[in-house]
């Protein structure tokens, strides 16, 4: 454990570096970006060794895992967020257990999102999911950048949940810089109309460093932090 701990606080110490000297070079302060580590199929230990680390927030995207680990590790009051595609007969039960829900794609998915959240007695962060894919591609999922405007009202006129902003994952096969100059333009319009939403999650262990220079307040990092990913059980 104490060679996993050891390996974990470097990783997290290297990622940490790598955002301060990213926002310095966008002119921005080293506290602006927030940091999500995404967990999915790693175990609780390390959650809870990344708990001891100073680490807040952890990302999850598979439904039945996320679920069972934020019970688990429900004494450490982390922030979880669910970042993967979400099925409309799971919406509510992601809403059980998610403090910020980032993949919400289509308007479809709000009313049982609220309803999970109601449920819960307790409001529920969204994020809109912004697809940076080429119009037609088959690529990351999220809501073309035409739909996010219905998609976020509904979200802001749901009484259990809370429009914060935008979350967009960079295209594949593309370079990730053009991609979140898009998502900027997207996310500052939004703005326009919601002035609550101010999250930008962008950017992942390969490019955090354009997501940053293009206005992200959050980056959600894996593997950088916690390594390869195990097998998949």
């Amino acid at each position: 454990m104490d060679e996993r701990r050891d390996e974990l606080a470097a990783n997290l110490a290297a990622v940490r570096e790598r955002i301060r000297a990213a926002c310095a070079a966008a002119g921005r302060g080293p506290d602006d970006v927030g940091l999500v580590v995404v967990t999915k199929f790693f175990p609780e230990s390390d959650v809870r060794l990344l708990a001891d680390l100073g680490v807040d927030a952890v990302g999850e995207n598979r439904h039945q895992e996320a679920a069972a680990k934020a019970a688990a590790c429900a004494d450490l009051g982390l922030s979880w967020h669910f970042i993967g595609s979400i099925q409309s007969n799971k919406a509510a039960a992601v809403a059980a257990y998610s403090d910020v829900v980032e993949s919400v794609d289509r308007v479809k998915l709000v009313a049982p999102l609220d309803r999970g959240a109601q449920e819960r007695g307790r409001d529920v962060d969204c994020l809109v999911q912004v697809s940076l894919d080429p119009a037609g591609a088959q690529g990351r999922g999220g809501a073309s950048p035409e739909e996010v405007r219905r998609v976020a009202d509904a979200v802001a006129a749901a009484p259990g949940l809370r429009l914060r902003g935008v979350m967009a994952v960079a295209p594949l096969g593309e370079p990730a810089l053009p991609a979140f100059e898009r998502l900027a333009v997207v996310a500052a319009e939004l703005r326009r109309d919601h002035a609550e939403a101010t999250v930008v999650s962008a950017g992942m262990s390969g490019d955090l460093e354009e997501a940053i220079r293009c206005g992200a307040t959050h980056v959600r990092v894996g593997s950088a932090v916690l390594g390869q990913r195990p097998p998949i059980k």
